[in-house]
Formats: C-alpha cells, structure tokens, sequence
C-alpha cells in the first residue's frame, strides 16, 4: 500500500517526531511504500496569497502546489501528524491544507452541492496536547477539535478516518505512556493492514472464474 505521512512539528526531539519514527518503522515492517513531507524540513509555504486564488480561478497552480498534489494523488493512505497549537493545527499545516487542497482537486461543488475529491484515500491523524482529556471534555473542546478537523477538513474533502489520536498531557508524559501510545500506533497499522488484505482476498475470490461459473 502507498502510504504518504504528512508532517508538522519543527524540533527533531519532539514526542511527534518519535511518533512519526514509530508510523514509519511500522509501515515499512509491513512492505508498504512510504513518503514523508516534513513540512518544516522542505520550507513548505503555507502563506495562501491573493496570487494563489487569483490563478486557481484561472485554472492555475503554483508548481509547488503541484508537486505536493502528486504525492496526495499517489497515496492510497495519507497520515498527518502534528502538535495541537492553541487549539488547532500549526499554522504551516493549516497553511498546507490551504494551498494543497484546493477547490478542484480536494472538493467542488456540483449544482451548489458539496462533493469531496479525495474520496478514494483513507486517513489517520494523530495529535498531541498538553491538557487533558478530562479538562477538554469539560469545556466541549474535545469534539471542537473533531469537528472542525474532521468534518471540517478530512471527511469534507472525501477521506476515509481509520483513526484519530489525541494523545493529552503531552508536555508531561511519561516514557511508559508513550510506548503504550506507540503500541497503539503499532496495532492500528496492523489492523488496517489486515483489513485491507482480507478485503481483497474475498475480491480476488469473488472475481475468481471458477467461483463465477459455480454460482451462475
């Protein structure tokens, strides 16, 4: 499986990017193919300018728009880790889904009708925080952020959720918690590779000419 990991955190030493070590190793221990955009890394620019908007209504993209368009559109499954800022995404990550899913590639409307173009990809986020559970739950915050990203961004452009981590207390986590978080990482790529794998085993039989001839 093609799997693109889209990255956002600046310091090489963070929790998300032992996170990030974590989805890769564990991908790669399955064959999958795998690409990460660091976004911090690349000097991606989220800055989503009146240039930008002027030359998409014309039908037009910035090259390096394009150039992340193409690893979306090779992906099969994308994953996006990054920190929780102030309630939200870091701002180059929120700048990359600005400028990266733009209106004729991640969505359009049809007769004023909302249709998400992305709708072939399947996703995982994975988020980290530094309140807790307890304490975002009780102001709501918890499904603020569930809502604006994943119906807002994700679900809206056509993604299919396999999972959403919101890992809290993040600025004080023990070593032990954060391997029962990666072993939680772990088991959620070995079970959609085993979805996966079993769906396409009952296609391949069901598509199987023998299997054709007997039930016709």
């Amino acid at each position: 499986m093609r799997h693109l990991i889209i990255y956002a955190h600046y310091n090489e030493n963070s929790l998300n990017h032992h996170l990030l070590e974590t989805v890769v190793e564990s991908l790669t221990s399955q064959n999958h193919e795998v690409i990460v955009r660091d976004l911090y890394a690349i000097n991606f620019d989220p800055v989503f300018s009146l240039k930008d908007i002027q030359e998409q209504r014309m039908g037009i993209l910035a090259d390096d728009i394009k150039y992340e368009q193409e690893f979306i559109t090779w992906a099969e499954h994308i994953t996006f880790i990054y920190p929780i800022w102030w309630t939200g995404m870091p701002a180059i990550m929120k700048g990359y889904i600005d400028r990266v899913f733009s209106y004729g590639y991640a969505y359009r409307y049809d007769q004023g009708i909302q249709k998400g173009l992305l709708a072939e990809k399947q996703a995982v986020i994975i988020n980290t925080h530094g309140k807790s559970h307890a304490e975002y739950e009780q102001i709501g915050m918890d499904k603020a952020l569930s809502l604006t990203s994943d119906k807002g961004i994700f679900t809206y452009c056509g993604f299919e959720i396999n999972q959403h981590f919101f890992f809290d207390k993040a600025d004080r986590v023990s070593p032990e918690q954060v391997e029962i978080w990666k072993e939680h990482i772990r088991n959620t790529y070995y079970e959609i590779n085993d979805r996966l794998t079993n769906a396409n085993e009952s296609e391949i039989l069901n598509t199987h000419p023998l299997q054709t001839r007997q039930s016709s």
